[in-house]
């Protein structure tokens, strides 16, 4: 007999044939495969796929013929569905389980779904994740099918209803929970690509179709600190565990975010004073003597440098700096006190502090960055404050005036003060700029809100609203609120 007829007779008892629907235009089979040893293997099957409803394909199976036509390549099995007709008739044979290793494959593929047929919609999702970065499938080199990716924006909110591959997770849009998954990156995977990865332990270049490892050994390096802070400024940052609160609820903190001179106390005095009773800030503590003129708890806490010292030491602060050869400092039980009184607590601490107190259950903050408006905004911004100096500084009155008369403007002199005090001004303002830009690139991913401080009375009117609205439905927040 030649070589087809032994291996029909050999495969007669372990194959069977299964037909489905050819998938609509946009619609997809919801699989994808993988050539091992000549075969071509099934090693992932898309949840809410057509494959997956039609329920007789499983992980492992080898793909036979398609239309009665012999198969050796992914390439293939393409070409064939794309040409058939309304039907597609696949030839299978089934892998037995102790060999499902090999393929990189669970041994216990009917009973997961088993398990998984029976799970109702909200069983199947793992969990939801807010995206913390933008994902394009069709700009990802390494990705199986392109066509199979999810493409998202920095803070959509995932479901993921599968993770068995280290490197390709099964995802849906958590707006739209009965569309059939798609692949996003894993957190591994997303990591080694944005981390450094010495050459010889960077494994993505050898990921197969089905994106399966080839090797799972590795050496990660991915930060070398010796501060901690250091450590949290290049954090890697891309999925968030969220959960869903169906009961509306109001969050404790405000934090206000942002760079030099883009107008966070301002803000933050506007709202303290728009209502008493419903909000407050911290007080400071400082090492510093107090003033004849100064009251203890008017601006600021007066306490010994050995107290500060002590509170630091034993993590009492949320922040806290040195200026002067004085310590200043915000400690926690400021801010609880605002919150046991049943008001919002309103503060800009540093940045570094973000990471503390959103993932906090203590706090629930509603963070707001506020970015610097554009050149010619920020210019005026500035120019303002220097002229509001100017004006309440006895000891610069005289230049004020010789800066505004004529005859020194006249000179050469004058006018050659007049483009240096210009230029000292665009320095400021692209120097506020950048800092600007460099928080926002840092620690957008604590970021609730965003809001370009154009106009005093628009920021504040865009927050007022954006802190009430959050309160008065359900809402998306950090797992570690609920179940730290």
């Amino acid at each position: 007999m030649d070589n087809g007829v032994m291996e029909e007779r050999e495969y007669f008892d372990e194959v069977h044939r299964i037909s489905v629907p050819k998938p609509l235009e946009g619609e997809k089979l919801g699989l994808t495969v993988q050539q091992r040893d000549g075969c071509v293997v099934v090693t992932r099957i898309l949840s809410g796929g057509l494959l997956d409803s039609v329920g007789h394909v499983q992980l492992g199976d080898i793909i036979l013929e398609v239309n009665n036509i012999p198969i050796n390549s992914p390439e293939d099995l393409m070409a064939l569905v794309s040409i058939s007709d309304k039907s597609i008739h696949f030839l299978v044979k089934k892998t037995p389980e102790h060999e499902l290793k090999k393929y990189g494959i669970p041994n216990t593929p009917k009973l997961r779904k088993q398990v998984q047929s029976k799970a109702s919609l909200e069983q199947k999702v793992i969990m939801h994740v807010r995206a913390l970065f933008d994902y394009d499938p069709y700009q990802d080199n390494l990705i199986p099918c392109p066509e199979a990716g999810l493409e998202f924006k920095f803070g959509d909110i995932l479901g993921i209803l599968n993770q068995d591959d280290p490197n390709w997770w099964q995802a849906i849009y958590a707006d739209y929970p009965n569309e059939a998954a798609k692949l996003i990156p894993s957190q591994e995977l997303e990591e080694r690509r944005k981390a450094y990865v010495a050459p010889e332990a960077d494994y993505t270049t050898k990921i197969g179709l089905c994106g399966s490892l080839v090797s799972r050994k590795k050496k990660k390096i991915l930060f070398k600190s010796k501060q901690n802070s250091d450590y949290d400024k290049a954090e890697l940052l891309l999925y968030e565990e969220m959960t869903l609160l169906q009961r509306p609820f109001r969050r404790k903190t405000l934090v206000l975010i942002g760079g030099n001179g883009v107008g966070r106390r301002t803000l933050k005095n506007r709202i303290v004073n728009s209502d008493l009773d419903q909000f407050a800030s911290p007080l400071p503590h400082t090492s510093r003597p107090k003033r004849e003129e100064e009251e203890n708890g008017g601006r600021y806490w007066f306490v010994d440098r050995e107290d500060m010292e002590y509170g630091i030491k034993n993590h009492e602060y949320l922040e806290y700096g040195e200026l002067n050869g004085h310590l200043y400092g915000t400690r926690f039980d400021s801010i609880q006190a605002i919150m046991d009184q049943g008001k919002t607590c309103v503060f800009d601490p540093s940045p570094q502090s973000l990471k503390l107190l959103r993932t906090s259950s203590e706090f629930m903050p509603f963070v707001v960055f506020l970015a610097a408006p554009g050149y010619e905004e920020m210019k005026h911004t500035i120019d303002s404050k220097k002229v509001t100096h100017s004006l309440i500084s006895a000891s610069n009155t005289l230049a004020n005036f010789e800066r505004n008369s004529s005859i020194r403007n006249s000179s050469r002199r004058a006018r050659t003060l007049d483009s240096i005090s210009s230029l000292y001004v665009e320095e400021d303002v692209m120097k506020n700029l950048e800092e600007s830009s460099r928080l926002e690139r840092a620690y957008k991913a604590y970021f609730d809100m965003i809001v370009v401080n154009e106009s005093h009375d628009e920021t504040y009117r865009m927050v007022m609203e954006g802190l009430h609205s959050v309160s008065m439905g359900e809402q998306w927040v950090p797992s570690t609120w609920i179940y730290a």
